[in-house]
Parts: C-alpha cells; structure tokens; sequence
C-alpha cells in the first residue's frame, strides 16, 4: 500500500509487582517519549475492558502506547530505545502492531493524529481506533448506553482483538480492536442493532466534546495478548 505516516501500537501486561512501576513509568516517560525523532503523535494509555468505560473496567496489570511515526526508521529506532526497553524489562507479556490509516474522522486531544488519509482499498485484518472526551453533563447516559453494545461487540463475526483504551479512568474513553477484514468491522458498525442505535443517539444527545474514529491497515503484529495471539 501507499506510504504514509506508520502507527504502532504496544501493549504491555506485568505482574502484580510491577504495578507501581507502571504507574511511575506513565508519568515519567512522557518527557522522553515527545523527544522521540520522527515522532508525530503519542498517547501513554492504560486499559480496560471497554465493556462500561468506568473506573471498574480499568487493568492495572495491561498498559499499552499508541504512537503516530514519520516513518519505519523512526519507528524502528524507538523500538529498540530506552524507553520501550523499561516496558520490556517490566513486562511478562507484550504485543505489538504495525499499522497505516485508511480512514480517520475526528480529532484527539485537538489534533488529526492520522492525518486525512486518502480512502484506499486493504484487504488484510484491519484495526479501529475510536477515542471520545466525554461531556461531564452526558456522561450518565452514556455509561447506561454502553453495555449492550459491549456485549455485542465482543460476540461480533470477525473480532479478534478488542481492549478499551484510555488516558484516564473517567471521561477519556476509547476502544482498540483488530478484525478479519473491513467487512467485518462494517458489519459491527453499520449493521449490528445495538451498535447503529447508538450511532444515532450519540448525533441526538450530544454524548461527546471531542470524538476520533480511525481504521487501519494492520501491517503486522508480533506476541500475545491475554496468553493468546490475536491473529493466531
């Protein structure tokens, strides 16, 4: 496919230990991280289950860093850097994935992280990213409106992988999932009853301050998440 910025994503599971650490390591590596060469956007995100979005979702043992990379050499460097080799050392389980937008709406944090990619045809696994600030008065609704879809997400034809992912226990939500094909993805989004009727209310009410939806080509994954290769 065309070249373009490269995303990664890493995530990380340790042991109980090193939870602590974690929580240091979110705070601390976030200097380092923004001096990277070649880097264009990074997010340090802890994650859940994603099947509420509320603090009882959170997993103190998986932690994940969704960056956005000029190219594969600076992708590449990064990678074998310091601050990937304190998550390794930490670590007893890792994943990582290579990927290039194909579709990205929205905005995170005031930026486009994936830019305005041009709609081009992929035929292997895709991922979604979705990241949504919630508005502090629409939360409620929306933590009532978020379990059926959940639940229905993770019984959709073609899922393989889906974490929620956030920069914050509360209000920062967001969900990372790898499918099949973009036609499974479709199928969720477009034509599973629970997820289309939260399409519409999310217009009608008005949930977010801020939302990004994004699609990627998965280039390639090494490792395992939950003891278990996704694209195994």
């Amino acid at each position: 496919m065309s070249t373009g910025p490269l995303v990664t994503l890493h995530v990380w599971g340790v042991p109980g230990r090193s939870v602590p650490g974690a929580l240091v390591r979110m705070a601390t590596d976030r200097r380092p991280l923004r001096r990277s060469p070649g880097l264009r956007f990074a997010k340090l995100l802890g994650t859940g289950s994603g099947r509420t979005f509320t603090v009882r979702d959170a997993d103190p043992r998986r932690w994940a860093l969704l960056a956005v990379w000029d190219d594969e050499r600076a992708a590449d460097a990064f990678a074998h850097g310091a601050v990937v080799r304190r998550w390794e050392r930490a670590a007893e389980e890792r994943w990582s994935a290579r990927m290039r937008p194909l579709v990205a709406r929205g905005r995170w944090s005031r930026q486009e992280p994936f830019g305005q990619p041009r709609p081009q045809r992929w035929d292997g696994p895709v991922a979604a990213v979705t990241r949504a600030r919630l508005a502090t008065r629409k939360a409620v609704t929306f933590w009532r409106a978020v379990p059926p879809v959940s639940a229905d997400l993770h019984e959709s034809p073609g899922l393989r992988l889906a974490i929620g992912i956030g920069e914050a226990p509360l209000g920062l939500q967001g969900t990372f999932s790898v499918w099949d094909s973009a036609a499974a993805l479709n199928f969720f989004a477009y034509d599973r009853a629970p997820h289309a009727a939260v399409v519409t209310r999310t217009a009608r009410e008005g949930w977010y301050a801020e939302e990004l939806f994004a699609r990627l080509a998965l280039l390639s994954a090494e490792g395992t998440v939950a003891g278990r290769d996704p694209l195994g």
